[in-house]
């Protein structure tokens, strides 16, 4: 039930949004419009700066798109940015370099779809650069390939019905890369102790001022401000309402209330069959790449099944529930990656990208 505050503080904000539902109406268009054209069929025969499109489609944290891209002839370069961390969340870099490895995936994806097969190698250099050359083949499409513009993190309630034995064996063999283990939860009673520490963690998260302000910088209230920056976390693609920034980003820490996020997450978790928690071997940068590339062939084989998914890492972000979380899981010692709820779902709007043009920078730079 909602408090008087929660009533009052509503009741405002509705009214003070009225004038703006056409103006928003219009922006949404133009939304999808933009979403669309970034999720366009490459051409036949595409060029390097068009696949690297298809790369920018990748998963990544807070929709931060953490990543530069460098080109020379077949030869690519995927650069961290770090001037787009996320300190709080993610003080390691943990979560960033395993977007990069999403990236490069997607890379030699579109790549091998149009002839040009590839091959990554890791340069554990200061700057952590992926360097990708990619050479000449038969033309390979795969399920995964025409997945990519089709992927989404959705962040809702799922409806449930049970993912087949047959399903997951596909979505195992998809992520099956060398140095990352795959665990499939489908348990009820396991799911629900996972509930029980996503809560936990999230508490404590929330109760972080840090923590609270860093993700209100990576949210976008409307469509205008989400077509602007064409980043972050649009809040109708994460199941919000569409607020003039001044008005969002003024009731963000009160409509975002702990109790009520918690609840979300326990409907969500519990509408979600399956359960998959992803492990590196090593707690590195190369092994975070290698998560990277094994989660985002699981997301995009889950795509081509219709299923959808969502992140639920609040227990691997907070130090101090990470090492509780691997005990339970059976791996101590070990630094669970990523923990990510599947199941059947409508999608929500696409998330944006920047401009390939945006995130290009010159070879002899990326050196």
């Amino acid at each position: 039930m909602q408090s008087r505050r929660q009533f009052i503080c509503q009741s405002t904000a509705a009214i003070a949004l009225m004038p703006l539902v056409a103006c928003a109406r219009a922006d949404a268009m133009d939304y999808q419009t933009a979403a669309a054209k970034l999720r366009a069929d490459l051409p036949k025969n595409p060029d390097m700066q068009e696949m690297l499109r298809f790369a920018t489609l990748a998963a990544n944290g807070h929709n931060s798109q953490p990543w530069r891209f460098s080109i020379n002839g077949s030869n690519a370069s995927i650069i961290p940015d770090l001037s787009r961390r996320t300190p709080v969340v993610d003080p390691d870099d943990h979560h960033l370099f395993i977007s990069l490895g999403c990236a490069a995936e997607n890379l030699l994806l579109a790549g091998a779809a149009h002839g040009r097969p590839g091959e990554l190698l890791f340069l554990n250099t200061d700057g952590g650069r992926i360097d990708i050359g990619l050479g000449r083949g038969k033309a390979e499409k795969s399920a995964l390939y025409s997945a990519i513009p089709k992927r989404q993190t959705t962040r809702s309630i799922y409806q449930g019905g049970r993912i087949s034995v047959a399903d997951l064996a596909d979505l195992e063999a998809a992520g099956n890369v060398e140095g990352v283990s795959i665990h499939i939860i489908t348990d009820d009673r396991q799911r629900e102790a996972v509930l029980d520490q996503v809560i936990s963690a999230n508490t404590q998260q929330m109760g972080n001022p840090d923590f609270v302000k860093e993700m209100k910088q990576w949210v976008r209230f409307n469509p205008d401000a989400a077509l602007a920056k064409r980043d972050g976390l649009f809040s109708l693609s994460t199941g919000g309402p569409i607020a003039p920034t001044f008005v969002g980003r003024a009731l963000f820490s009160q409509f975002w209330d702990v109790d009520a996020e918690n609840k979300k997450y326990a409907a969500q978790i519990r509408s979600s069959p399956v359960v998959a928690v992803f492990t590196g071997d090593k707690a590195n940068k190369d092994n975070w790449i290698k998560v990277g590339r094994s989660f985002q062939r699981f997301a995009l084989q889950a795509t081509a099944l219709g299923l959808r998914h969502a992140h639920i890492n609040q227990p691997i972000e907070v130090t101090s529930a990470r090492q509780q979380f691997a005990s339970w899981l059976g791996t101590p010692g070990s630094r669970p990656d990523l923990v990510i709820r599947l199941g059947y779902a409508p999608a929500l709007p696409m998330s944006l990208r920047r401009p390939v043009t945006d995130v290009l920078i010159p070879w002899e730079i990326s050196r």
